[in-house]
């Protein structure tokens, strides 16, 4: 287990179509989704956070009608209020702009757990998914069994100080119904660093919006995931 944030440059993306065991990691802040069709589980973690979904498998009782194409997916999103209108950081669109990839994750339910951390985390290696270094901007898709389909799109933006400040602040004082933590300072800089993630559901679809701050390097990870089933 880690137990401090890791640099910029020693960061990971990873998404597993598996549970990983809590004791991997270190939780500051956590949230659990109960739906009826599917249920998740959300936490704040010192290098990032894991996001853990899983279906409750009543939806394959009957025929899938297969993934979901982009006009759904904007459909479902339609509506929400992404965090990009807080500081214009997501771009929603990117979303459904990238081929998928089909895995079959056998019988009876869907697991998809995303993790975002540092390159050091011991991490399993059966059933990864989806294994990045967490720089630059990348978008993932992943269709699973019953057309369940996973889309993420993951960035590391360096900023310069004085934007770095203001998104801090913003985020670090404005009232939220996410998951909000604020780090102890490292001791170089006197401001820690700030995980926020904003959570929307609906029936058959979960959007997660993240930031994670890291005021050493003047560096924004944002990540936008949506996970769906099918109509």
């Amino acid at each position: 287990m880690l137990s401090v944030r890791p640099k910029v440059a020693e960061l990971a993306f990873h998404v597993f179509s598996r549970p990983l065991h809590p004791e991997l990691y270190s939780i500051h802040q956590t949230r659990r989704i109960e739906r009826s069709e599917y249920h998740a589980k959300i936490d704040i973690t010192n290098c990032g956070h894991v996001i853990t979904w899983k279906t409750t498998g009543r939806s394959f009782d009957a025929p899938s009608s297969g993934p979901k194409d982009a006009k759904s997916i904007q459909a479902d999103l339609k509506g929400l209020s992404p965090l990009s209108k807080h500081a214009g950081l997501f771009d929603i669109e990117a979303l459904c702009d990238t081929d998928s990839e089909d895995i079959d994750t056998g019988a009876g339910s869907v697991t998809l757990c995303e993790v975002a951390t540092g390159v050091h985390q011991p991490l399993p290696k059966r059933r990864c998914l989806v294994k990045q270094a967490l720089k630059g901007s990348r978008t993932e898709r992943k269709t699973c069994r019953g057309g369940v389909t996973y889309r993420t799109h993951f960035q590391l933006e360096p900023v310069e100080p004085d934007l770095f400040f203001m998104v801090q602040q913003q985020l670090g004082k404005q009232p939220t119904e996410g998951l909000l933590h604020n780090f102890d300072a490292s001791g170089r800089m006197a401001m820690g660093a700030l995980s926020y993630i904003n959570i929307e559901t609906r029936r058959k679809s979960m959007l997660v919006q993240a930031i994670h701050t890291f005021p050493d390097d003047y560096a924004i990870v944002k990540v936008e995931s949506l996970f769906s089933l099918p109509e």
